[in-house]
């Protein structure tokens, strides 16, 4: 689903400059809690529900921690920050829609992807369904997406917008401000199912991703044991059925 290639450079620039050490899995162990960041901005994955952080993401997350042993801790900041802060040492893990890319890789570690997803056409008009569609249009996109160097390959873009949260993306969107906007096919079908009357037209998907949560660099004995508690979690049916409950659909990696 989302995210990008215009952090990614600092994030690198700060693994370099910064001295401190993403903590091991044995000090998370012998803490017995874990901090994880999100963005909280970004329904039906991550947003909150009054004060409590909620989504698929996070639900997904937890249930990890859980099946790892370990107790939780969630820190919510903008999108831009998670992956500077994970360099940073001021948390041990990002799980916000990050999608997985050889960009991002030179900087992260990724762990096995907790969903499949891609970026989708939405416009206020039937008219704009396709990628040729969009040809001397103003386009939407949240930034630090990677739907913004997608939409920005679209040949005969006219512009691309961007906005600091996929909201704003979208009441720009709502504001004829934009022609079109682009965002994740699941924010999307959410989106529209609770604004039936609104005007929302969806159209093709421009490409598909698989999307991860992130630990520091090498960081391989923590990226280890959460694929297994994550696998587990796949094979008994628990990840399905928090699927299901935001998605009515899986939407793990086929």
């Amino acid at each position: 689903m989302k995210k990008i290639l215009t952090t990614v450079a600092t994030v690198v620039a700060l693994c370099s400059a910064v001295s401190v050490q993403a903590r091991p899995l044995d000090a998370i162990q012998k803490s017995g809690s874990i901090t994880m960041g999100s963005e909280g901005q970004y329904a039906p994955f991550n947003f909150f529900r009054g004060k409590e952080l909620t989504g698929y993401e996070i639900d997904v997350a937890e249930a990890v921690a859980k099946k790892m042993g370990l107790k939780y801790e969630w820190k919510a900041v903008g999108f831009d920050a998670l992956l500077t802060g994970l360099a940073q040492d001021r948390w041990d893990l990002v799980i916000a829609s990050h999608a997985i890319t050889p960009e991002r890789e030179k900087a992260v570690s990724f762990t096995l992807p907790h969903y499949c997803s891609g970026g989708i056409i939405v416009a206020m008009t039937p008219a704009i369904k396709t990628a040729k569609d969009l040809a001397g249009k103003v386009v939407a996109v949240q930034t630090g997406t990677t739907y913004l160097e997608h939409v920005k390959k679209v040949p005969g873009v006219k512009e691309v917008k961007n906005f600091p949260t996929d909201e704003a993306a979208r009441n720009a969107l709502v504001s004829k401000r934009v022609d079109a906007w682009v965002t994740d096919r699941f924010v999307a079908k959410e989106m529209i199912s609770k604004n039936a009357k609104a005007g929302f037209n969806t159209g093709d998907m421009l490409f598909v991703e698989q999307v991860a949560a992130a630990v520091s660099k090498g960081n391989t004995g923590l990226s280890d044991a959460y694929n297994k508690a994550l696998k587990e979690l796949i094979a008994d049916g628990t990840i399905k059925a928090i699927s299901e409950k935001y998605f009515h659909e899986d939407v793990t990696c086929k």
